[in-house]
């Protein structure tokens, strides 16, 4: 619930930061120097742009939860117990070998979800935020065009 909340902070807080935005782009077009009128055109893309990056990072994020309860409640999550440096990050050379065990399984199971799922985890406990991303998309992608609700 934590979560949640700040993550509604924060969209709240982008939010405001667009009209702010949008506000002084129509001042900017409306001045009389024609530099500023540039700017003030340019300025009008950016809230669209952050709108659009928000709602894709938001169905991105709820998509996600969704594939991790249906994992859970079927006892499919990686368990999350990779050793740990004092600072709390995942020992890198722990992560590196459970990382072959998923990456076995996707390659088994090219068309499954979860094995995609687990493989975005472990890319994501290596320390490879591009290509959990990447895994986690397909994976939600393979979900969505099953022909089989879940």
């Amino acid at each position: 619930m934590k979560t949640k909340i700040w993550v509604g902070l924060i969209c709240l807080l982008l939010i405001g930061y667009m009209v702010v935005l949008l506000q002084r782009a129509v001042l900017l077009i409306v001045d009389d120097n024609w530099i500023a009128k540039v700017l003030g055109v340019a300025l009008i893309l950016l809230p669209p742009i952050g709108a659009w990056a928000l709602v894709r990072e938001l169905l991105f994020g709820s998509r996600m939860q969704k594939l991790a309860k249906i994992l859970e409640a079927e006892g499919g999550l990686p368990v999350d117990d990779l050793p740990r440096t004092p600072g709390g990050r995942i020992v890198r050379e722990a992560a590196d070998a459970e990382f072959v065990k998923y990456q076995r399984e996707a390659e088994a199971a090219p068309d499954d979800w979860r094995s995609w799922f687990r493989l975005s985890c472990a890319y994501d406990a290596a320390g490879d935020r591009k290509r959990a991303r990447s895994s986690m998309r397909d994976a939600i992608a393979m979900f969505r065009s099953s022909p089989v609700p879940q």
